[in-house]
């Protein structure tokens, strides 16, 4: 007999979806990895947070390695704030919670305004994972288009007065990553920022920043929505995972002191406090704006190789956007399935991630594809869309045929 658990609505409200990471799909050993978000291995700096673990552990002994953890642990908290207001946002400790990496910020902040009743307001295409924490809390979704500039704010406010006339449930709240966005790397420009933060006041709803990429700018850095937060509407999200390293999982969320309470109750104590110390450990030792600059030289470099490449190899109706920072390049194949495509592209050796994991509505995104460039060298890169490029002109030629 099958047994029966007694799980809540809510959980069986997430069962209904597609189990989380079906699209990290196993990659053959030998391919060319386009398709990882991970940082360049030669840039993780190894042997600085050894340093900083043996440091750590010579001075505090135990400390680091009990529930409270160490006293270098707000020296973080101050790090991010510095952060954030070399970025012209300046946050509170009362406004600052650090979290398991970004991931563990978007889901409590999802625990604290979500219901079964909540509209969310998304990119189309948007970062897969944060989709599939959203949809773990509510089914109702505002898809809203992107293009070159970003979140398309003008057909976004059509979208919501459209909603308001036919007195449909408007969004509870707005999910973008204006900066160097994944999947599409593309950046929203000042003047949509000014305007969707308009919106928010006028339609009543609250924006989650997503800024995880928004270090690795290659020129200037775009100014976060959170700097132009008069009003408490923006919920910022920031992650060191991109620009130091992944496994350590340190994010933080910054807010209204009142949303940032909130999450604390449901946060209680599941902080990694060795981590955090370590981080903390590490951090002091180095110049962390050079050590930015050593990664965005080195991403813009494997960027314009990618682009390059791209040029290069590709049929001449494929296309895609030039990204300003970030990780990511986005590519349009039309008459393609890149879903379909994929298994062609393993056998050849190098690897993507299909467009459709990308969307709320998968058919949407068939003919697109996502490559990084910033997990693979530049050799590795060059080949890899040297083979994508053979795989798409086979797949094109057949269609048109």
């Amino acid at each position: 007999m099958k047994q029966k658990f007694p799980f809540s609505k809510d959980i069986d409200l997430a069962f209904k979806n597609d189990p989380p990471g079906l699209w990290m799909s196993a990659v053959p050993k030998g391919c060319i990895r386009l398709n990882s978000g991970y940082p360049e291995p030669a840039l993780v700096p190894s042997k600085g947070i050894k340093e900083a673990v043996g440091r750590l552990l010579d001075e505090e002994q135990d400390l680091p390695l009990h529930y409270i953890g160490s006293p270098r642990i707000p020296a973080l908290k101050k790090f991010i704030q510095q952060r954030m207001l070399k970025r012209e946002a300046e946050i509170s400790e009362e406004e600052l919670l650090v979290t398991s990496g970004a991931c563990q910020a978007i889901d409590l902040i999802s625990r604290i305004l979500l219901d079964g009743e909540a509209v969310v307001a998304i990119e189309s295409p948007t970062y897969m994972e944060a989709l599939e924490v959203f949809r773990n809390y509510t089914e109702h979704f505002m898809s809203v288009p992107t293009d070159a500039n970003g979140l398309d704010t003008g057909r976004f406010e059509q979208m919501l007065a459209d909603r308001k006339e036919q007195g449909r449930t408007l969004p509870r709240v707005l999910y973008t990553i204006p900066t160097f966005q994944n999947p599409t790397g593309t950046t929203m420009t000042p003047e949509r920022r000014e305007h969707v933060l308009k919106l928010a006041e006028q339609y009543d709803f609250l924006i989650l920043e997503d800024d995880a990429y928004g270090e690795l700018g290659f020129e200037e850095k775009p100014r976060l929505l959170k700097a132009m937060d008069a009003n408490n509407r923006v919920l910022y999200v920031g992650s060191l995972s991109k620009v130091v390293a992944p496994g350590m999982r340190i994010g933080w969320v910054a807010g209204a002191e009142k949303l940032v309470t909130a999450m604390k109750w449901f946060k209680k104590d599941l902080d990694h406090p060795f981590a955090q110390a370590t981080m903390a450990s590490y951090i002091e030792g180095i110049d962390f704006d050079g050590h930015i600059k050593e990664l965005t030289d080195a991403y813009r470099r494997k960027s314009s190789t990618m682009i390059a490449a791209l040029k290069k190899f590709l049929p001449p109706t494929v296309s895609w956007y030039v990204p300003e920072g970030g990780y990511f390049v986005w590519v349009n194949v039309p008459g393609a399935d890149t879903a379909k495509m994929l298994p062609q592209a393993y056998a050849a050796g190098v690897a993507y991630v299909p467009g459709r994991y990308f969307f709320l509505n998968q058919e949407e995104g068939t003919e697109f594809l996502r490559l990084s460039f910033s997990y693979a060298n530049e050799q590795q890169i060059v080949k890899g869309i040297e083979l994508l490029g053979q795989v798409i002109a086979a797949n094109v030629e057949q269609k048109v045929e």
